[in-house]
């Protein structure tokens, strides 16, 4: 686990991002614990929350132009990671769409820069692609390219066909996944608070029951 990773949990943790207990999934299945990047809602935790994205982008080393964030959660997140690329010498241009197409004004159902070049679709989280899909849609409508997918936690969950919903993204579409942290990560962290042993059994069990293999 890399530095950026650990401090992105601890910040999710201290945040309420990431809660231990028992949550019902999308899939219905009963999750030990849940992640919601809303919760990063104030300002300096916004800030950081954008400055774990920029440092796993710039990390990743994927070439990109801008970045574009998907209404509504990745709105907020494409201006923070924006900010935070720009203090680190990468002042890149970002956009984000509007659920209905603005009539009046400028109008069109964009807002920000033209899509153009090489762009980064930023989420929270993955779980059905459906926000990924529809992103990639408006992008190449446009003329633009998928540089990569950036999402916070890659929660390497099986989905109906045995893959992850990150691995699905990378197939079908093509393009690499960047994850901030993962549940392996989250995993590694929690064996080194003790204080958190009941939370990493629940954990370590729900990854054997419903995890991916890499």
């Amino acid at each position: 686990m890399n530095h950026t990773a650990a401090a992105f949990i601890d910040d999710a943790i201290a945040a309420g991002a990431i809660l231990f207990g028992e949550f019902t999934t999308k899939a219905g299945r009963q999750s030990p614990y849940f992640f919601n990047a809303g919760r990063f809602c104030t300002g300096a935790g916004l800030a950081r929350l954008g400055q774990h994205y920029a440092e796993a982008l710039l990390s990743s080393g994927v070439a990109f132009d801008g970045l574009f964030g998907p209404a509504y959660k990745g709105i907020p997140l494409a201006a923070s990671i924006g900010i935070a690329l720009a203090a680190k010498g990468r002042d890149v241009p970002y956009s984000f769409n509007r659920k209905e197409a603005k009539d009046h004004g400028e109008g069109g159902s964009v807002v920000g820069a033209a899509l153009k070049g090489r762009l980064v679709i930023v989420d929270d989280v993955i779980s059905a692609g459906t926000s990924v899909r529809e992103s990639t849609a408006i992008l190449e409508a446009a003329g633009a390219q998928v540089a990569a997918v950036l999402i916070a936690l890659d929660r390497m969950e099986q989905g109906p066909s045995g893959m992850s919903a990150v691995d699905e993204v990378r197939e079908t579409l093509g393009v690499p996944v960047i994850a901030v942290a993962t549940l392996d990560d989250l995993i590694t962290r929690l064996e080194q608070d003790p204080a958190r042993a009941q939370e990493l059994d629940a954990i370590r069990a729900y990854r054997e029951a419903y995890g991916v293999r890499r």
